[in-house]
């Protein structure tokens, strides 16, 4: 790793992204990105200008066995670590400051945890440089509290990220919680939808979260969804934990 200290952190935080999973791929050490400098690197879509917008971090995501080492390297090529949120929080979160472009970098270890819980054991080496887009959508629709962020992230994921809908259904097939958030959530994305000035792009938009929404309810329900399901929205279904990053 000594062959990589002193590297700065790049201005472009999608290209910097690129850059710390290609060192990290280059170690041997499993990191992917996720949120929207993921969302840009998968999707053309985008940077197109109705869903052009600024990002003001890097997310990665790591497994336990890999956090030493994932520390070592951010550390090597330019980051600092906030010493007392790490202590405290470690176990599951990391959180770096890149100095140069006082920009944050945050790792979520093993699961991403807002709203709702996503394992991400199984699913972080199935794509190269990112999270699976399936699981890039599905953070985006566990966030209750959706921002115009978040809802620019979804529809570039939905027009462009070749997202496995099977699997989106899947998930809230086992979760009514996060089904009834998800269900929330995409009705905010197709309204957003609807004031997009491109009207081609609104409505393949509103195409795409049909297509998924009717997916989604032709799942067949687990037991535990279905049990929850009759307690509706008498109890909140959903945490409003901190944000992770954008």
């Amino acid at each position: 790793m000594t062959a990589i200290a002193g590297d700065n952190p790049l201005a472009d935080p999608v290209e910097e992204g690129r850059r710390v999973i290609t060192l990290a791929t280059s170690e041997g050490i499993d990191l992917r990105l996720f949120g929207g400098v993921a969302v840009a690197v998968r999707c053309r879509a985008a940077s197109l200008p109705a869903l052009r917008r600024t990002y003001k971090d890097v997310d990665v995501a790591t497994l336990r066995e890999h956090k030493r080492r994932v520390q070592q390297l951010l550390s090597a090529i330019g980051y600092v670590p906030e010493h007392e949120f790490n202590a405290l929080h470690g176990r599951t979160r990391l959180l770096f400051t890149d100095p140069v472009n006082a920009r944050p970098l945050d790792v979520i270890i093993d699961q991403f945890t807002m709203c709702h819980s996503l394992d991400l054991r199984p699913r972080l080496l199935l794509d190269e440089m990112t999270l699976p887009t399936a699981d890039l959508l599905l953070m985006k629709l566990q966030v209750f509290e959706t921002n115009e962020r978040d809802l620019l992230d979804a529809a570039a994921l939905l027009l462009e990220g070749e997202v496995d809908i099977d699997r989106v259904a899947a998930v809230l097939a086992s979760d009514w919680g996060w089904w009834r958030t998800a269900v929330h959530v995409l009705e905010k994305i197709e309204r957003y939808g609807t004031e997009i000035k491109d009207g081609t792009i609104s409505r393949a938009l509103t195409q795409a979260v049909t297509r998924l929404r009717e997916r989604v309810e032709e799942e067949p329900k687990s037991l535990k969804w279905r049990a929850r399901s009759r307690v509706g929205d008498r109890v909140r279904w959903y945490e409003l934990p901190e944000e992770v990053g954008q």
